[in-house]
């Protein structure tokens, strides 16, 4: 009776086979995956940024003030130690009564001139105070040394915002640091295994390399030199994939490159 033979080919493995495509994917996934979360805190301290940009007090100025007081006005403002530094030119911005009026015209549909019979608004600067003073107590003593200011009528800021701001961004803040944590730990742990799966498939050549009497750094060399090579792809793999994650993103959500870096 004559044999029949079998219908699959059984492939064997060489000696020191080594899953190179599985081992690069794997860190690249790794990879991608810190780099996600990198770009999520990237983009939460660009959002807080801009949000305490525009946390701006109104200093409201007493009618029939000339040119040369708000001139001085100004100069005083602009030396206060509470002044944004990044941009001081910008920090300080002057909005006529006359401008304020067409703007609440323009966002509101009413003209409120037409039966008041006149321009109930003041003058104003617009201040954006640097981040440092944004807690309550400071927020309050500037507002109490702007008012000193001669020729200033009312300093206001919301004051509800700044409060929220400051706590949001601490929830957040530790909520972040406690994920990136543990998802570094996955991360490290993940590769970590990856590479001692693929060494295990080696283990045949590794001791076969020391029975002829090779020394160990000859034995780790190549090991060392082909994990350099695998994470240098896996490296651009990953890159690659972010740029495209960032590049679908600004497509389809907008003013997100306002909070790029």
């Amino acid at each position: 009776m004559i044999a029949e033979k079998p219908k699959f080919k059984v492939r064997k493995k060489k000696l020191g086979s080594y899953p190179y495509i599985s081992v690069v994917l794997s860190i690249a996934l790794a990879l991608f995956v810190i780099g996600v979360f990198g770009l999520l805190l990237i983009y939460s301290k660009e959002l807080e940024r801009v949000v305490r940009e525009n946390v701006k007090i109104q200093v409201y100025l007493k009618n029939h003030i000339n040119e040369a007081q708000h001139l001085q006005i100004q100069k005083n403002l602009s030396s206060r130690y509470f002044i944004s530094k990044k941009n001081p030119q910008a920090a300080i911005q002057f909005v006529s009564k006359e401008d304020a009026a067409k703007q609440f015209i323009k966002d509101t549909g009413e003209d409120f001139q037409k039966f008041l019979g006149e321009n109930p608004l003041r003058d104003a600067f617009l201040i954006t105070v640097d981040p440092a003073y944004h807690d309550k107590a400071s927020m309050n003593k500037i507002k109490g040394e702007v008012e000193k200011i001669s020729g200033v009528f009312q300093v206001y800021y919301v004051e509800n915002v700044i409060d929220s701001i400051n706590k949001n961004v601490t929830k957040i803040g530790l909520v972040l640091a406690g994920i990136a944590s543990l998802l570094l730990l996955t991360v490290v742990l993940l590769i970590n295994n990856t590479l001692r799966l693929a060494l295990f498939s080696q283990r045949f050549l590794i001791r076969s390399m020391q029975l002829v009497g090779a020394k160990r750094w000859f034995i780790q060399q190549p090991f060392l030199l082909r994990a350099s090579l695998h994470g240098l792809i896996a490296g651009m793999i990953a890159s690659g994939l972010l740029v495209l994650l960032i590049s679908f993103a600004n497509k389809r959500i907008e003013d997100l490159n306002l909070i790029q870096n």
